[in-house]
């Protein structure tokens, strides 16, 4: 049976409008960077095995960081530049974006934030 999950994750999105990069702790403290309309559903996906190929392999400890995205493709944009880089710069960028909003500059908050 084909899984529809994209499509109907895609139907949301284009309804509400917004997108979230995520970023979560493996069990091995890699980092895991991907982009959801849900991050809970997502989340719970990837904790349940039925997410992304590499969380399989790497099971997920902990939801470090979502940030808001007004579309799709600024998510994407944001993921790309996240893969692009190091591990520490990767945990540099989870401290700056769990910061409180009132100690960020607005150039720096490209969208709200969230941690668990």
């Amino acid at each position: 049976m084909p899984d529809h999950s994209s499509s109907i994750e895609n139907t949301r999105a284009l309804q509400h409008g917004q997108w979230f990069l995520y970023m979560i702790e493996c069990i091995d403290g890699s980092i895991y960077t991907g982009i959801a309309t849900d991050v809970a559903a997502r989340y719970a996906a990837h904790a349940s095995g039925k997410g992304a190929r590499y969380t399989r392999a790497h099971p997920p400890t902990r939801l470090l960081v979502s940030v808001e995205y007004p579309d799709r493709s600024s998510a994407l944009k944001a993921e790309y530049r996240i893969k692009q880089l190091k591990p520490a710069a990767k945990r540099n960028f989870v401290t700056t974006m769990a910061m409180p909003t009132e100690e960020l500059g607005a150039s720096d908050n490209p969208g709200e934030t969230t941690q668990p």
